[in-house]
């Protein structure tokens, strides 16, 4: 990390929390060096910085203060968001968080739905593309462990200038920020404390088709090595979108695939869910005969399947809606040629019932 970085990300965290506000002075250079241990041409690179993201705003004579990022009027000032779903038990919160800050700095917000396919995000896009009263975009990737068809319209978005961040994920192809959870440092927690548990042979459920899956699946064999565990390819399981709509039946070879395993490490909880009733169905006993942690600490997880609460990995929900409608703000007031508008949450294991400590 840049040491000028840990002044931005001091001063973006108090913006966010609302320790400054809009209008407030911040602290002095000469107090920004005493507090971090930097030089006042570090401090001073900082606030530069923060200053082309249209968050600060110098004032001669006075000092520097956090900007007004309200919309401004006769500007454009809708955002478009767009997400694969509505339904899913995290859209609904994620939705209520960036409507509810667009809202409060002065922009309503425009929602559209892909159904996760790229014909129906292609439509989308192309419309985005002949509007002029859009400020930014606000998407979430169809399917982005995949090559998408619909590249050249996001590069016509780029070369247009529009102002463009994704949520849950991204494409690596494209330079866009985002704002996601860190999918792989979240399944390295899993796997970690299922190991912790004293748990030796691992093995997981991964989406194959959404980037999450690919860099949970990351965390997996980080955590697997560093501990010194092996694993073999038997037990590293991938399904897609329509696996997950087929239910239950998708999930039966899985079971065959898991044998010899004593924990296994899911994509989601409703993949988590799905999988320990498929095992119950079979005779197994949860958690002694195999340890479940799914991710996003869903409504089912604290539920549980065949009395079974099941361990899990929360999603920020509307913490990330929050932080995406705020930081697409910034992107619309940056006068710089970059804004470091990516972020991604990091969140610890909630253990439940589904996990079994193990002795040997």
């Amino acid at each position: 990390m840049s040491k000028y970085q840990k002044v931005i990300d001091w001063i973006n965290q108090n913006i966010d929390n609302g320790a400054l506000r809009p209008g407030e002075k911040i602290p002095s250079e000469n107090e920004l060096c005493e507090q971090f241990g930097l030089s006042r041409q570090t401090v001073r690179h900082a606030i530069l910085k923060l200053s082309e993201d249209g968050l600060l705003e110098s004032r001669r004579g006075s000092g520097t203060y956090v900007a007004d990022q309200h919309a401004e009027e006769g500007k454009r000032s809708v955002v478009a968001v767009v997400t694969t779903y509505v339904d899913d038990y995290i859209f609904p919160s994620t939705i209520r968080g960036i409507e509810s800050t667009l809202s409060a700095k002065g922009y309503s917000m425009q929602l559209s739905f892909t159904n996760n396919t790229t014909d129906k995000e292609r439509q989308i896009l192309e419309d985005l593309l002949t509007r002029d009263d859009i400020a930014g975009v606000i998407m979430e990737p169809v399917k982005s462990a995949l090559p998408n068809p619909n590249m050249p319209l996001y590069h016509k978005m780029q070369a247009k200038g529009m102002k463009v961040l994704f949520i849950n994920s991204y494409y690596p192809e494209l330079d866009f920020p985002h704002v996601s959870i860190n999918d792989e440092e979240c399944a390295y927690r899993a796997v970690k404390a299922m190991v912790e548990a004293g748990h030796k042979s691992i093995g997981c459920v991964l989406k194959l088709d959404d980037g999450q899956g690919r860099e949970r699946y990351r965390g997996y064999i980080r955590a697997m090595t560093e501990c010194g565990l092996s694993f073999t390819y038997d037990h590293v399981n991938w399904i897609d979108t329509i696996d997950i709509k087929d239910g239950k039946r998708a999930l039966l070879r899985v079971k065959e695939r898991l044998s010899g395993c004593t924990a296994v490490f899911c994509y989601n909880d409703q993949v988590a869910g799905m999988l320990m009733q498929v095992l119950i169905d079979d005779g197994l006993k949860l958690p002694g005969d195999m340890s479940v942690i799914g991710m996003d600490d869903s409504d089912m997880a604290k539920i549980g399947v065949g009395g079974v609460t099941i361990s899990s990995i929360p999603h920020p929900k509307a913490r990330l809606g929050e932080k995406a409608a705020n930081n697409m703000i910034r992107l619309i007031h940056s006068t710089g040629k970059y804004c470091n508008a990516t972020y991604e949450f990091e969140e610890n294991v909630i253990l439940r019932q589904s996990v079994a400590k193990l002795s040997y």
